[in-house]
């Protein structure tokens, strides 16, 4: 019989296991990159702490190559997926991630880490974000405390952009960010929603047939949320009925990116549908890569797919502004 520190209470197989005395044990991402100097890149990241007093909420900041006359570059603030329970910035899988993805599209990149879920279920990570985002906005007028943001971040072209969870937290951010009490005090150009992790009630096609990750995901759900445990809560289906109108999204344009053989595709398409009727003023597009599975780019950013959707997402972060603006007119 196993010792009682060692029952489990419930095992989601590849993410974490919970034991009966409510120890966590993940299962991937635990594995830590420190920052500095990617030698394959010539990126260059360094962290940030005690971005949110008496949290453990920290940012790590990325660089691409500068040289002496390089203008203001695009900020983009990542929202890394896992769930809302696994990884972190530093997590090898993330790291060389936004290493490739900063040299790639020439931009400042801060990726944010939150406290994670069943340890700090949402709203957290929610919470958690937008504080980091609101740090982030401290710099907009070039006198914030992080000389490299002051520096190279052009606040004209902001970005956020998010796989997963992160695509979840990032759509909830911009909703928040669209409201008239926000207090934000920053414009958000575009979003960019990868694999994003949406889900509902009633199943669209893609869960049909995969009915048995459609379970997980939802169990999963409950875990990270057992506060709104209803998976037509907004904040898992952004296209609830009786749920807040996508049309108050703050932001510009939106870029929404799918993989065929993923469970979650049709919950993207779905997103964006609703949000290209709903009235909002942006510019939305949808991009589907064929034969791929869920965050395949991740897992090896050599292959020819991930190096498109890399491209797509270059050329999302750095196409000229719409001018004059649309938004709230």
């Amino acid at each position: 019989m196993a010792a009682p520190d060692n029952e489990i209470d419930y095992e989601f197989p590849s993410f974490l296991r919970l034991y009966k005395d409510g120890r966590v044990e993940r299962l991937m991402g635990t594995e830590s990159l420190p920052a500095g100097v990617d030698p394959q890149t010539g990126v260059t990241s360094k962290d940030v702490r005690d971005i949110v007093p008496g949290t453990e909420v920290y940012v790590r900041i990325y660089l691409p190559k500068l040289s002496s006359n390089t203008q203001k570059l695009p900020l983009l603030v990542y929202i890394h997926g896992g769930a809302f329970c696994v990884f972190t910035p530093s997590s090898a899988l993330f790291h060389n991630y936004l290493n490739a993805l900063v040299a790639e599209s020439q931009v400042v990149a801060v990726s944010v880490h939150y406290r994670l879920a069943p340890e700090h279920p949402l709203p957290t990570a929610y919470e958690d974000s937008w504080a980091a985002v609101k740090w982030v906005a401290s710099h907009r007028s070039g006198d914030g405390p992080e000389a490299s943001l002051n520096q190279h971040a052009d606040f004209r072209r902001v970005f956020l952009a998010g796989d997963s969870a992160g695509a979840n937290i990032v759509h909830n951010l911009t909703m928040r960010a669209g409201s008239a009490d926000a207090g934000l005090n920053l414009e958000i150009l575009g979003i960019a929603l990868v694999d994003p992790y949406f889900s509902g009630s009633d199943p669209v096609r893609s869960e049909l047939l995969d009915p048995e990750a459609k379970a997980y995901g939802d169990r999963l759900w409950r875990l990270v949320c057992p506060s709104e445990p209803d998976h037509d809560d907004p904040a898992i289906n952004p296209v609830a009925e009786g749920g807040p109108s996508l049309a108050r999204l703050g932001c510009w344009r939106v870029l929404v990116s799918v993989a065929e053989k993923d469970m979650l595709r049709d919950r993207g398409r779905v997103y964006f549908e609703v949000l290209s009727r709903s009235g909002w003023m942006g510019m939305v597009e949808i991009h589907e890569v064929e034969g791929e599975g869920h965050c395949f780019h991740l897992f090896d950013l050599n292959t020819e797919k991930a190096k498109e959707r890399m491209r797509r997402l270059a050329g999302f972060f750095n196409r000229d502004m719409p001018h004059p603006p649309i938004l709230g007119q």
